[in-house]
């Protein structure tokens, strides 16, 4: 398989530490330009830092992504400097360090919060990277989405659930609407991996007894890493995966 993507720029968001930063270097270390994002300065700068050590060329901004008007700010940079985006990875979202609660006392702060940054700001990238896209005829969408969106999570987030789930959507939406310009748009539900402070947090939560359940259900019966995630991606973002759209594969050891 071809996983040479000289010449391709490629922007990464949430790529302060975890699946995003795994991604960052995987592309790099392939050739492409990385445009690396996140509010999260320091350890964005640790993602360009280890991209540099891998002999790869990455770029960080720090970007909120909920913010329309800094997405195309940013793609405007961008394209500026690199001509045109060919591989977006929407990777940002998260939990924003809330835990499960009953539903009748979620705040709509803290649903919103939720949504802005797992699907909003998709959204956003997506709609301010596709004219160029549209206008080279190719590029390459993947979204991370969760396997909570496409079952229980184990957040006991009603929002994260819900959230991931409407990338799962948003993914078959714009596989279709964007396809005839040559654009795939695919999406992956990791499973629960200890890629993050979150996840080490739920990991811990757990105690031995739900870590050992937890690893029952899988079928490999070992957690995976940040790198697995970023493997899909680089088969999404690859020529191989050119008469692929509008997908969600689960990377998760097996369920």
């Amino acid at each position: 398989m071809n996983l040479d993507f000289s010449g391709k720029t490629a922007i990464v968001t949430g790529a302060a530490h975890g699946f995003g930063r795994a991604i960052c270097i995987a592309l790099a270390e392939n050739g492409a330009d990385v445009w690396a994002i996140d509010i999260e300065e320091d350890e964005l700068a640790q993602t360009e830092q280890l991209c540099g050590e891998a002999s790869g060329h990455c770029q960080a901004r720090v970007v909120d992504i909920t913010q329309p008007a800094a997405v195309t700010t940013l793609v405007e940079e961008i394209c500026r400097a690199r001509g045109q985006v060919d591989i977006l990875v929407n990777n940002a979202g998260g939990v924003l360090g809330q835990t499960g609660r009953p539903l009748e006392t979620v705040t709509p702060a803290q649903w919103n919060a939720i949504f802005a940054v797992n699907v909003s700001g998709a959204f956003y990238l997506c709609q301010a990277v596709a004219p160029g896209m549209k206008a080279a005829r190719s590029g390459r969408i993947v979204n991370i989405s969760s396997g909570a969106g496409l079952t229980v999570s184990l957040t006991g987030i009603q929002a994260y659930a819900a959230s991931k789930a409407a990338l799962i959507s948003l993914t078959r939406q714009l596989g279709h609407e964007l396809g005839e310009w040559g654009i795939t748009v695919n999406c992956i539900a990791p499973g629960f991996v200890r890629s993050n402070p979150n996840t080490e947090r739920q990991w811990d939560a757990m105690g031995a007894a739900g870590q050992q359940a937890l690893l029952k259900g899988i079928a490999l019966k070992r957690l995976g890493t940040s790198e697995d995630i970023a493997f899909g991606v680089l088969f999404f973002a690859s020529e191989q995966a050119g008469w692929i759209s509008g997908q969600t594969i689960s990377i998760d050891g097996g369920k």
